[in-house]
This record gives C-alpha cells, sequence and structure tokens, in this order.
C-alpha cells in the first residue's frame, strides 16, 4: 500500500514539474526535478528520466540524486559555480558548453531582436546624415555622390543620406592672409623697379571666399594659386614705378593697383575669391648694399636740410627788402608833397643816427661858452670804477 502511494506522488509530481520546467529555462537547461529542488524518492516516471540523465538536470544537484553535506558540499556548490560560468562563457562565446542553438541564451528572442536593432540604426543613421546646421558666416556645398548639386544657406538643410549625399562646409567670412617675402625670417623678395632698381619688398594680401561652389571645385590649391598670382600682380606694377615711389610716397597706389590687377587674374580663373587689401610691410633696398644705401640716404637728407635753410634765409631777405621797399614808397609819397620839409627830416633823422654813437664836440661862435663834454665825463667816471674793481679782485 505504502509502495502504491509513492508512486503515485512521483507521478504527479512529474507531471506538475515538467511544465514549470519547461518555463523555467536557463542557462544550464531546466530544472528536471521534481520543481522542489530535492532529488527524486524513487520510482519510475519522470524521477526516472532524472535519474537516467537523458531530461534536463539540476545544476546544483550531483547526478544520483543526493545532495552533498559538510565540506564536501562547499566544494561541490563551488565546483558547480565555476561550472555554471564556463557554460555562461561557452554560450556568449558561440561554444557548445550551454544551453540555445546559437550559443546565446534565449537564442531565439535575440533573433526576433535583430530587425528592430536594425530600424533604429536605419534610422539614427538618416537623421544624422540627412539634417544639416549651416552657421550665419558657412555655405554648405551639397554633394550628389561625388557631383555638385547644390548650395544650402544659413539655417537647417536637407539632403538625402549618405552615401547619396554629403555636405561640405565652407566658412565664407573669414579673412585669410597669405605673407610673401616674410621680414622675421630675413627671406628677401628681390623685384626690379621701373628705374632699373632692385628692391626687397614683404607684403601680405588678405582675401575670402565670394562664391563656395567656385572655390571647392575651380582651384586644386587656392593658397599657391593666390600667391603666384600675387607675386605676377607685384612685379608688374613695381616695374612702372621708381625706386623713390617703391619706398615711399607711392605705397598706396602700388597696393592699390596690385589688388585690382590681382582681382581681374582671380574672376578670370572664375577662383570665387574676393580680395580684402594688399599691405606693403617692407620695402627696403638688398642687403649687400643695404650700408651704402643708408649712406646715401643721410646725404640726401642733409643736402634737403641745407637747402630748406638757404630757402628760410632767402625768403626772410626777400621780406625785409620788401618792407624796406614799402617804407621808401611811403617816405616818396611825403616828398612829392613837401619836398623841402621832407628833405630837412630825412638829414635830421640821418644824422641823428649817424652822431648818436660818436663823441661829439660841438664849436660855437665867439662869446659863447661851449657845453659841458658830459659824455666824456661819464666814459672817464666808468673806466676809472672798472679799474678799481679789477685790482681788488687781484688783491
Amino acid at each position: 500500500m505504502m509502495k502504491k502511494r509513492n508512486k503515485f506522488v512521483a507521478r504527479v509530481r512529474s507531471l506538475i514539474g515538467a511544465p514549470i520546467a519547461a518555463m523555467a529555462q536557463g542557462p544550464w537547461g531546466g530544472g528536471g526535478n521534481a520543481g522542489d529542488g530535492e532529488p527524486p524518492t524513487g520510482g519510475d516516471g519522470g524521477d526516472a528520466e532524472d535519474a537516467s540523465g537523458s531530461g534536463p538536470r539540476n545544476p546544483w544537484t550531483q547526478p544520483g540524486g543526493r545532495r552533498p553535506t559538510g565540506d564536501r558540499a562547499g566544494q561541490s556548490r563551488a565546483s558547480l559555480i565555476e561550472d555554471l560560468l564556463r557554460r555562461g562563457r561557452g554560450g556568449f562565446g558561440g561554444g557548445n558548453g550551454g544551453g540555445g542553438s546559437g550559443g546565446f541564451p534565449g537564442g531565439a528572442e535575440a533573433r526576433s531582436l535583430w530587425p528592430i536593432a536594425l530600424a533604429i540604426v536605419a534610422i539614427l543613421w538618416v537623421a544624422l546624415t540627412s539634417f544639416h546646421r549651416i552657421g550665419p558666416q558657412e555655405r554648405g556645398v551639397v554633394l550628389m555622390l561625388g557631383k555638385y548639386s547644390r548650395t544650402l544657406t544659413p539655417g537647417i538643410g536637407l539632403t538625402l543620406p549618405a552615401p547619396l549625399e554629403t555636405v561640405e562646409t565652407v566658412d565664407v567670412e573669414e579673412i585669410r592672409t597669405i605673407d610673401i617675402g616674410s621680414v622675421a625670417a630675413n627671406d628677401e623678395n628681390l623685384v626690379l623697379t621701373g628705374d632699373q632698381n632692385i628692391i626687397d619688398l614683404a607684403y601680405s594680401v588678405r582675401w575670402n571666399i565670394k562664391d563656395a561652389e567656385l572655390y571647392k571645385f575651380q582651384l586644386a590649391d587656392p593658397d599657391s594659386t593666390i600667391r603666384e598670382v600675387a607675386e605676377a600682380a607685384m612685379r608688374a606694377v613695381v616695374a612702372t614705378v621708381s625706386l623713390t615711389d617703391a619706398l615711399g610716397a607711392g605705397r598706396t597706389t602700388i597696393e592699390q593697383q596690385v589688388e585690382q590687377r590681382m582681382q581681374d587674374i582671380l574672376d578670370g580663373y572664375r577662383s570665387g575669391i574676393r580680395l580684402r587689401g594688399i599691405a606693403i610691410k617692407q620695402a627696403d633696398p638688398p642687403s649687400a648694399v643695404n650700408d651704402a644705401f643708408k649712406e646715401v640716404s643721410a646725404a640726401k637728407q642733409d643736402a634737403t636740410t641745407y637747402l630748406n635753410q638757404a630757402r628760410a634765409y632767402a625768403q626772410q631777405l626777400t621780406a625785409r627788402a620788401q618792407g624796406e621797399a614799402a617804407a621808401f614808397d611811403k617816405v616818396y609819397e611825403q616828398y612829392r608833397l613837401a619836398p623841402d620839409v621832407t628833405r630837412r627830416r630825412m638829414y635830421y633823422e640821418t644824422m641823428e643816427s649817424v652822431l648818436s654813437d660818436v663823441d661829439k664836440t660841438v664849436v660855437e661862435a665867439k662869446g659863447v661858452t661851449p657845453y659841458l663834454p658830459l659824455p666824456e665825463i661819464k666814459r672817464r667816471s666808468n673806466a676809472g670804477a672798472s679799474d678799481s674793481s679789477s685790482k681788488q679782485g687781484g688783491e
């Protein structure tokens, strides 16, 4: 009677545990025991399958349905955990060490997520390669399969996803500078002037982009092209001016002519470049004759100084002569009105100017006492005072 009861309980457990084990699949397989983690106590049916090893086995139990105890239980748990980790690594690596036909836990569910992941990646790709933000100073050159299609203006631009259409952003407002004949590096840039003199020039070219399409596709190397055009235009213009104009007063005219000539050449190339100015930084003679040139310049400056002084003295003399002539004209007008009076006034004025600085002796007729020579007495008194002071200083 007891034997029949045990067989009945085992059969019920096997019937109830099979669906639960099928639902609780894990990386080590299903729990093929009775579902409560206990080994079978005997009988056949599901327990027989567990005992024979044909069904899934619980990794926390040992074969035979017996639980380890004591130290053997700790060692068994450690070995089972290592076996579990090994099976997990094998499953992720595509091996045969644990569950699933593809080597990944839940292989059927993972395969069903691949289309969703691909769809998300495709949406992100389209969003990132179809919408483009163009700044206020930029232009977007759109290429369809490598060929120019259109130009995007500032704002948000929409294109076909890559690689059908790509966008290259160009800053059209940035002022770029190219230096020719560097002053710091002492690189001589010798240019021949119109009067057969040689001058060392250092200048810079400032430019920006006028047309993004032409700039991207018409010139292979814009910087080299601008440099060569600048050198050609500068030599052509300097060849028409003298050395003096190139060194000083004519610099502004040279810069304007070079800029105009360069712009005409670049427009002929359809370069899409707009010049913003030419600036001459240095205009000196070659280093081999620089000392002699400085001496010549100093001599010219001295000559100019002397000429300016002579002109100033001549102007002073001319002004004085003109003043004296104007005064004589006024006297002559008065002389014409009253000749005797004017003649006598001129005589008195002349005698006063002549006799004011000389010793005078006035001799009158008989019976008249001569005047006291006061100037002579004053002179003698001054001479005696100076002699006495000199003697006191010597003592």
